[in-house]
């Protein structure tokens, strides 16, 4: 069957399909009004001394975010807790299960996850002027309960050391070539919320006909979509099946022998929203923090240096990066990959012996 391909509205207007589920439903009476940074909540963050976030960002870059926000509010120290988004969910399920309410603030590389955080009532309504006044409706939950801080992209990336430019692939199809069986890596959907969503929209596209395929090629399993990066910089293999684009772009940009592919059938795309748990034990801070986090200052600081992507219409792309509307993508569908999470880490799990 031909499929036609997605421009940069028909993105928008898949990614409707958070505003009609993970952004809409249940609904509140109304999201509460923006709230401002006030010198009364810098205070009252300052006395309670820590905010305590969850995160699937990549350590180094969590900790330069951290060290960014503490440097801005002296006196509130940043406790950053990284993991899979994933693993992080189960975390959350569990400790709330047990009664243990730890954290703070949550940032996942699943968006689906929080469509039953909201539905469980476990999300603190807070809209930060910044999100009410730049980031389009479709990036930001009509309750006010979270938004999104972040786009990236899952690509295909060669090390330009070991395959020639033109003889690197270009697309997923070309992934199914015998010439790259033991040359492949790529992360796991049960640990990455990124490669989850990548592999639900990779399903929906080219069908588990096309994983059944590529599970034969002998790939090299890891966890996180940062590592399959790091694997193809240290030459471990010749070309990355999925992971983050992002980790590429900052390696190319550093010098290493790495190089981006975003495929002909398109690149998934993942978008990474930040929430306040509503039995957060730090909420002025979390309130602080959150809203630092979506100021056009931070998302610019932010964007620079991790080469993601930001909905803050004031945010400019760094000169030399492509722009999203340069790249062919997957539509995002937060509601559906949730209904199917389960069959995915099954069916991928059987097939790649993992």
């Amino acid at each position: 069957m031909t499929r036609t391909r997605p421009s940069l509205r028909d993105i928008m207007r898949g990614s409707a399909a958070l505003a009609a589920t993970v952004f809409a439903a249940p609904l509140r009476a109304a999201a509460p009004p923006a709230e401002t940074i006030t010198p009364e909540l810098i205070a009252a963050a300052k006395k309670e001394g820590t905010v305590v976030l969850y995160s699937s960002m990549d350590l180094p870059v969590g900790e330069k975010l951290g060290k960014a926000f503490e440097a801005a509010y002296g006196g509130v120290a940043i406790q950053i807790e990284r993991s899979g988004s994933e693993r992080l969910f189960q975390r959350i399920s569990q400790e709330f299960s047990s009664g243990i309410f730890a954290c703070d603030v949550i940032n996942s590389s699943d968006a689906s996850h929080f469509i039953p955080w909201k539905k469980n009532g476990w999300l603190m309504p807070f809209v930060p002027e910044d999100v009410a006044r730049h980031f389009p409706a479709i990036y930001r939950d009509g309750d006010g309960l979270f938004a999104t801080s972040r786009l990236w992209l899952s690509s295909i990336a060669y090390n330009t050391n070991l395959v020639k430019a033109e003889e690197a692939p270009k697309n997923f199809a070309d992934l199914l070539d015998p010439r790259w069986a033991g040359k492949m890596v790529k992360g796991h959907p049960a640990y990455s919320g990124t490669i989850m969503t990548a592999t639900y929209q990779m399903v929906r596209e080219l069908g588990w006909d096309y994983f059944e395929k590529l599970a034969k090629q002998r790939v090299m399993q890891v966890q996180s979509s940062t590592d399959p990066p790091k694997k193809l910089q240290l030459g471990e293999r010749a070309v990355m099946a999925d992971g983050n684009e992002y980790g590429i772009v900052l390696l190319k940009e550093a010098g290493q022998p790495v190089e981006p592919v975003y495929p002909t059938e398109g690149a998934p795309t993942i978008s990474g929203p930040t929430g306040i748990f509503a039995s957060a034990p730090h909420p002025n801070a979390a309130k602080l923090f959150q809203a630092w986090l979506h100021t056009r200052e931070t998302q610019q600081f932010f964007t620079d240096f991790t080469a993601q992507y930001s909905v803050h219409a004031q945010v400019t792309s760094k000169p030399g990066r492509r722009k999203l509307s340069e790249i062919k993508l997957m539509k995002e569908d937060p509601a559906a990959m949730e209904a199917m999470s389960e069959e995915i880490k099954t069916r991928y799990a059987k097939l790649f012996k993992v």
